[in-house]
């Protein structure tokens, strides 16, 4: 089989590690809000729950991309990681108190930022030259037909045994069957793609945050402060049942937001390959920005609709987009490193964000926790353009 065959053969087995394990997630994701209100648990508990998993991974994603890189090996890393999320997301149907639901989800959130850095990687790495967008878009779109079955599932076991506490458990059991199969392909599949980019010759890898360039740094300020608006997705599912959805159609609207961003990864990034990935990741904030204005601004639960499939494009343009700039910004030596500083900006900066936005909902009203996500969007914007003018002035100067 000629060699680009075997490489784009890794990056399909990656995807579908994503598609089976993000099926699971996104099967307990899309009633998890629903399960701890139904617990009674407050909004600002939901927030610190959903911040916490996410700040709780980004210890992990810089520490195991750093030794992916050292040790130049990024498959088992990724095995291990899978390994913490798909034991601990069962467990959630024993759970009922405080402190073993965020002791599961704390695991769980072990597992993502151990195997995070090194997925993305593996997929960079993988790719042919110049096509890391068409790279990161299949595997996103792969990753995201997961998220789409795993809440019509969950929507179709609330539907055939109720909207209950009782049916929010049996979803988490379910759980563990896809998270096994991402486990078998990852033993049988996926291959270690390392060394098809990175010089032999090198026999120590000096990375640390001088090793990269200031165009990743910059990159790096924008999402950041996007992503101190950019609040846990459960206040969009709690949103949709505030307007008055049905708790069964909660996971349909969210799988439908999903099959948007599914549908529209490939294409995006073909098309950033040729255009420019800073376009296209500046276009996606300016969805979101549209996406959270109108929840902020929505009265009907009908509304609920177009919002979640604007806010599907958002991601489409921006999620793989973003990690392809990455690659393409670093040097492969230090891939592992810089996606797990990149993926650990985007983790930090969630737990205020959920935090706050909880705190806006709770204190004054939800269009205030949604006002405040899209004015942090058109921030990252100015701030992202004004960089890029800066540097091609620069160019044109030199």
């Amino acid at each position: 089989m000629p060699e680009n065959k075997k490489i784009q053969s890794n990056i399909v087995s990656l995807g579908f590690v994503s598609f089976f394990s993000g099926l699971g997630q996104d099967m307990i994701n899309s009633v998890f809000p629903i399960f701890l209100s139904a617990l009674g648990f407050n909004k600002e508990f939901v927030g610190l729950v959903n911040g916490l998993v996410v700040s709780v991974s980004s210890l992990f994603k810089i520490l195991a991309g750093w030794l992916s890189d050292k040790f130049r090996h990024r498959k088992w890393f990724v095995f291990a990681g899978y390994v913490f999320s798909g034991v601990a997301r069962p467990f959630l149907a024993l759970a009922g108190t405080a402190a073993p639901i965020i002791g599961l989800r704390v695991s769980d959130a072990i597992g993502k930022g151990t195997k995070e850095a090194p997925a993305d990687s593996l997929v960079a790495e993988s790719a042919l030259v110049h096509k890391t967008g068409r790279a990161f878009g299949l595997q996103r779109l792969l990753d995201t037909m997961g998220s789409v079955v795993g809440p019509l599932l969950a929507a179709a076991v609330l539907l055939f045994f109720g909207s209950s506490l009782a049916s929010c458990r049996k979803i988490f059991l379910l759980s563990a069957i896809p998270g096994f199969i991402a486990l078998l392909i990852i033993i049988f599949f996926v291959r270690e793609a390392a060394k098809l980019k990175i010089d032999k010759s090198v026999t120590e890898i000096k990375t640390s945050i001088f090793a990269l360039p200031k165009d990743f740094y910059f990159l790096l300020l924008a999402i950041t402060i996007f992503s101190l608006g950019n609040s846990t997705d459960a206040f969009l599912l709690l949103r949709a049942q505030n307007l008055g959805f049905r708790l069964a159609l909660i996971p349909i609207v969210y799988a439908a937001y999903y099959l948007v961003y599914a549908l529209l990864s490939y294409p995006i990034g073909i098309l950033s390959d040729k255009i420019g990935k800073k376009k296209i990741i500046v276009a996606g904030w300016g969805f979101y920005a549209l996406a959270y204005f109108g929840f902020a601004a929505a009265t009907q639960a009908w509304q609920v609709w177009p919002l979640f499939i604007l806010y599907g494009i958002f991601y489409a343009a921006t999620d793989g987009s973003g990690r392809a700039l990455t690659a393409d910004t670093v040097k492969p030596e230090h891939h592992g490193f810089a996606f797990g500083l990149y993926n650990t900006a985007i983790a930090l900066a969630a737990l205020p964000a959920s935090i706050f936005a909880g705190w806006l909902w709770d204190k004054y009203s939800p269009a205030a926790a949604f006002n405040f996500g899209a004015l942090m969007s058109i921030l990252a914007i100015v701030i992202f353009v004004f960089y890029s003018w800066l540097k091609s002035r620069k160019l044109a100067l030199t």
